[in-house]
């Protein structure tokens, strides 16, 4: 390999060799503070070494890896929410019947697994980084293994990811029978002679079914809920942010190679899964009285709003995508951030009736969920507002009006049950005793006060972080 390879592989080194780094570690001395030292220091070097990768884009190692700004963009935060899920964890972790050292190799495997995603430009790579991201999730969801919920909730997500493996190995052997090949750029050329073939459009809608599953867009949204409440707080975040984004961000680079907005049949099907995410993630939230799952169906919600740039197609989709996901990732992870930090030893406080009159013992904490939840709605001021606007001007100007419009009345029923939140927190306490809320860990106190900070940013002084995505996503257009 190459010198140049190695230094353009950089950020996955450093994540791989700091994986093994803490499992070996943990074979001869566990220690918690060593193991969290570790990880956020591994993943704020592959942070970091996305500078040196930076030099050399565009820059492709085989055809396996697509070394790009688009690439290394998603790369960056993914990195980054895995230092703001490890940071939270340590403390959620601490005190509990559990050993967590290898709880951050899972998470470094995972983090590993979603930026081979982001980077892949073939099948093969695809489905390596896609099977790293799940087989670690699965013990994630599970690792406390005290509890029912959770072990329920690995259960699901290992049942129905394998069902949705399958659906998108049978569409790649599909579309390699029918093309030759696997790569995604390739694709491109040998289908253009085809067009609708049936054998091509069943390969490919086998693959949206497979993603659909990964993403919790409707109708294959049935596990989320139950992934959700069941998982631990941190992993929930996890799964929320990293996980789904970098399908999505997988999805659109594949669709944007392969060129499948050429086929009005699929564009339509995308539309149809748009329309009814948006609606049934809204309408499904109204109904919850735990705020783990009103957070999941909201999840499913805001990949129909991101489906609206997604089909828009060009480079006001991919800048108004890649937006929206840092500002969903900032806010995301600073609702579950409160979450966790609130959250006692035996279990996770999660519904509605415990939040009532957090305001008052709690405030600090009540302002930054307050913040959080109003930037997922897409009020004014905060990044949920300016990714919102991109998704609809994207939407715009590529004359999706009805589902501008959808997405326009789904924002104003999603403000009904994240205001239901806000109300509660303000309420009197009921009959049932508030539980004390445990001291802040020191690193989730600095983790959710920055990502605080840079959602008033983001809404506020938006332009320095739109220059960054401009440059990030020129290479790939």
């Amino acid at each position: 390999m190459r010198m140049t390879d190695i230094a353009a592989l950089a950020p996955f080194i450093v994540l791989a060799s700091t994986a093994i780094a803490v499992m070996l570690l943990s074979a001869f001395n566990r220690d918690h503070r060593v193991s969290v030292f570790l990880t956020v220091a591994g993943l704020g070097g592959s942070f970091a070494a996305l500078l040196k990768s930076a030099q050399l884009v565009p820059h492709n190692i085989t055809s396996l890896i697509i070394v790009d700004g688009y690439g290394l963009f998603f790369i960056g935060l993914i990195a980054l929410a895995g230092i703001v899920v490890a940071c939270l964890s340590f403390g959620y972790l601490r005190g509990r019947k559990v050993n967590p050292d290898e709880y951050y190799v899972l998470l470094l495997l995972a983090v590993l697994g979603s930026a081979i995603l982001v980077s892949a430009g073939h099948f093969a790579s695809f489905f390596l980084g896609l099977e790293i991201l799940s087989v670690s999730l699965y013990s994630l969801i599970a690792y406390l293994r005290s509890s029912e919920r959770g072990n329920e909730a690995g259960v699901k997500y290992l049942v129905l990811a394998a069902v949705s493996a399958s659906f998108l190995l049978f569409g790649m052997a599909l579309l390699y029978a029918r093309l030759g090949t696997l790569e995604f750029i390739k694709m491109a050329g040998a289908g253009a002679s085809l067009g609708n073939d049936a054998m091509l459009l069943a390969g490919f809608i086998l693959i949206v079914v497979g993603a659909g599953f990964k993403l919790a867009v409707v109708p294959f949204h049935m596990w989320t809920a139950d992934v959700y409440e069941g998982a631990p707080a941190p992993v929930a975040a996890f799964i929320a942010t990293v996980s789904k984004g970098a399908m999505f961000a997988l999805l659109l680079r594949f669709f944007w190679h392969v060129e499948l907005y050429k086929y009005p049949g699929l564009v339509l099907l995308f539309s149809i899964i748009s329309a009814a995410s948006m609606f049934v993630g809204n309408l499904l939230a109204l109904f919850q009285q735990n705020i783990k799952r009103i957070l999941a169906y909201s999840s499913i919600a805001h990949q129909g709003y991101l489906l609206v740039a997604f089909l828009a197609g060009g480079k006001e989709s991919i800048m108004a995508v890649s937006y929206y996901l840092l500002a969903y990732f900032v806010s995301m992870l600073g609702a579950f951030g409160v979450i966790t930090v609130i959250s006692g030893k035996e279990e996770d406080v999660d519904t509605i009736s415990d939040y009532r009159g957090l305001a008052w013992r709690r405030p600090l904490f009540a302002a930054v969920f307050i913040v959080m939840l109003l930037s997922l709605a897409g009020i004014p001021l905060t990044a949920g507002f300016i990714g919102k606007y991109y998704v609809m001007s994207a939407g715009a100007g590529s004359a999706l009006w009805v589902l501008v419009a959808i997405l326009a009345v789904n924002s104003t029923i999603g403000l009904y049950y994240y205001l239901r939140i806000v109300a509660a927190l303000f309420s009197e306490a009921g009959e049932r005793v508030f539980r004390e809320t445990p001291a802040v860990e020191f690193f989730a106190g600095i983790v959710i006060s920055t990502l605080t900070a840079i959602l008033f940013f983001l809404g506020i002084y938006p332009a320095p972080v739109i220059r960054i995505v401009h440059c990030a996503i020129a290479g790939f257009l």
